[in-house]
């Protein structure tokens, strides 16, 4: 089965193993799914990431997130999607749960936070929104 949008999937996994209490999850890396996953540990949403080999293929372990026994990601959500990009001024730009979540974008200057995003000045692609 031919994989059509790579970082929804990536976000899938992370919602469904975080609700299920796995400790970590693997999936296949890429450049913009380890930015993802930098930002999300700055952020304080996940443990730790590595990029790891496995035989001939390069594969990203996240290592989750839990306090007291429950989820730090509690949502998850794919705002542009292939068939329907979503841009953002940088005016425009979301506060995800009043400032509780982060909105992550693609920009000219690489993926940054919402709030990196104003400070910069830049708007972009919205990829996702976390909670």
């Amino acid at each position: 089965m031919a994989v059509s949008d790579p970082i929804s999937d990536f976000l899938t996994v992370i919602r469904n193993a975080s609700r299920a209490k796995h400790e970590r999850i693997e999936v296949q890396a890429s450049r913009m799914k380890a930015n993802i996953a930098k930002l999300l540990k700055e952020e304080g949403y996940i443990n730790s990431f590595r990029l790891v080999r496995s035989g001939n293929k390069n594969l990203l372990r996240v290592y989750l997130k839990y306090h007291e026994d429950r989820p730090v990601i509690s949502g998850v959500k794919k705002v542009s999607k292939p068939g329907i990009r979503r841009y953002v001024t940088k005016t425009t730009i979301p506060r995800v749960l009043d400032g509780m979540g982060v909105a992550i974008l693609s920009t000219s200057k690489g993926i940054v936070t919402g709030q990196q995003a104003q400070e910069m000045g830049v708007g972009g692609e919205l990829v996702c929104t976390v909670w």
